[in-house]
């Protein structure tokens, strides 16, 4: 079965450029000497307003490439105003999140042009919903896009392989995606090289990532714990019947390509 949104030559140039800001805007500690008196609330906006044009440059590029057409639209917002809606039932309280089994059953059964399309989309709806836009939320946002791009670019398997891979998937995932989110703010938490938690500006790569890591441990560890936990046990118990559900669902629209269908 074709996913609904293909990734076509501009959309691919589209996602490597979203995807190399992104990673310069979660690690440029890592590698750049920072100005002490540059605050994260300040940086963050710009990589939202960078962002947002580059993520409706995936979805303009797929349109204009007849790769993505209104049925799988629509799809696109059942599934992020489903996310938008169940999201508040947890809300990352005590680690319980419940919206990252959507974006990896979403982006499993649909691919991982519509998963990266729908990690934005769902969050920023969601946030939209809770009030819960901030300079945080591209941060979120570009994690979630993640999560749920690799989760598309996942080996095909089926049955209880298949499902095993995806538990495991989103155990991965989501403590990685609270890394990448501690790394976010880390820098700025503490006081630069005031503890052995803290960030060390201009400090060797290695050094600054056993401090991250130590950091996280010590302050977020339960939250991302949780977060995997939850997520790896909705993947299981709903899994086996969203993944039928969705996929169905995904050949009755018999997404229209034009060519190539």
């Amino acid at each position: 079965m074709t996913a609904p949104v293909r990734i076509r030559p501009r959309a691919t140039i589209a996602l490597a450029v979203s995807g190399t800001i992104g990673v310069a805007a979660f690690g440029w500690p890592l590698l750049v000497t920072p100005d002490a008196g540059i605050a994260h609330g300040t940086d963050a906006p710009w990589t939202f307003a960078l962002l947002l044009p580059l993520v409706l440059a995936v979805v303009l590029a797929e349109i204009s490439e007849r790769g993505m057409d209104a049925k799988a639209v629509a799809m696109l917002g059942v599934l992020s105003a489903l996310g938008a809606a169940i999201r508040p039932l947890g809300a990352g309280t005590a680690g319980i999140e419940t919206v990252f089994f959507l974006l990896v059953l979403g982006g499993r059964v649909f691919g991982p042009g519509f998963g990266f399309v729908l990690g934005n989309t769902m969050l920023f709806a969601s946030a939209l919903l809770t009030g819960g836009v901030g300079p945080w939320l591209p941060y979120q946002m570009l994690g979630a896009a993640w999560v749920a791009l690799g989760a598309g670019l996942l080996p095909p398997l089926k049955g209880r392989a298949e499902l095993v891979l995806l538990a495991v998937y989103s155990a991965v995932a989501s403590l990685v995606y609270g890394l990448l989110l501690n790394l976010s703010f880390w820098p700025f938490a503490l006081s630069a090289g005031s503890t052995a938690l803290s960030f060390q500006p201009g400090g060797p790569i290695t050094d600054n990532l056993i401090r991250l890591v130590a950091f996280s441990l010590a302050t977020s560890l339960g939250w991302d714990i949780g977060r995997a936990v939850t997520t790896t046990i909705l993947v299981l118990v709903t899994g086996p019947v969203l993944l039928r559900t969705l996929r169905r669902a995904a050949r009755r629209a018999a997404f229209d390509y034009g060519r190539g269908k």
